[in-house]
């Protein structure tokens, strides 16, 4: 387990390391959300090419993370590359300022992120670490909810870009498609995916004990880093405010009559 655990973080830490040089190269620390679901990919690809009896479970997780690491990462390239940085990264820069700006990204920007990414990843290392086979059931249940999951991720991508690269939407919000039920249908297809992915493991020894993953991305894309971030930017919209009146803010459901 020691070894794993080892190998698991140098990993990461390879490959952060990397994302770092290549976004000082390119200004842009940016660059490091396209490594968000790579990077998974690579603890996923770590742990089958280490693990010496691959399970059922460990292959379903594998394949889980691989369609959806590979789908978030290209659609993340293809949106940033090339253009200005985000808003969150400038506004970072403008914040620590000439106090060694460099070294404050690679730890508070690229190692923060590999930090959580191994936290988050805890049923991807209990695939690989618990050698008992699952319960074919519940990896049936999980791979149904993850396919919900990753439709209104991916789906929602789409609509929205389809939406924004549209000249006659400049300065208008988003109200339709998955988005007339939900104010953020990909940031709840990612939680739902992550849940999924934990449910495979769910019914192992100690599977149980990886639901810290789960509940950590669930936190983050509520509380932190996803939809408070962008509630706050829209908010200064009033199409965005009517919108929120009547649209739920996560899960979807049907739109309220506003009077």
């Amino acid at each position: 387990m020691l070894t794993y655990f080892i190998g698991s973080f140098l990993s990461v830490f390879v490959f952060f390391t990397l994302a770092f040089i290549i976004a000082q190269i390119k200004n842009n620390n940016a660059i490091v959300d396209m490594g968000w679901g790579l990077g998974f990919i690579v603890i996923a690809i770590h742990g089958i090419l280490t693990t010496e009896t691959v399970t059922l479970a460990g292959y379903t997780i594998f394949a889980m993370v691989l369609l959806w690491g590979l789908r978030l990462f290209l659609y993340i390239s293809i949106r940033n590359w090339g253009k200005p940085e985000d808003y969150r990264y400038v506004a970072m820069r403008e914040k620590w300022g000439n106090k060694h700006p460099r070294v404050q990204a690679f730890f508070k920007v690229f190692m923060i992120q590999g930090l959580l990414m191994m936290i988050v990843a805890a049923p991807i290392h209990a695939a690989f670490l618990i050698t008992t086979e699952v319960n074919v059931i519940w990896i049936v249940i999980a791979a149904v909810l993850f396919l919900i999951g990753f439709y209104f991720e991916a789906v929602g991508d789409i609509q929205l870009r389809k939406f924004i690269t549209n000249p006659a939407n400049k300065g208008k919000v988003m109200q339709s498609g998955l988005w007339k039920y939900t104010r953020h249908p990909n940031y709840f297809g990612e939680t739902v995916m992550w849940w999924a992915i934990f449910i495979v493991i769910v019914s192992a020894p100690w599977g149980i004990a990886s639901i810290i993953g789960p509940i950590l991305i669930t936190l983050l894309l509520l509380f932190v880093s996803g939809v408070p971030l962008l509630e706050k930017k829209y908010m200064k919209k009033p199409e965005f405010v009517e919108y929120a009146k009547r649209t739920s803010i996560f899960f979807p459901w049907f739109p309220k009559k506003v009077n």
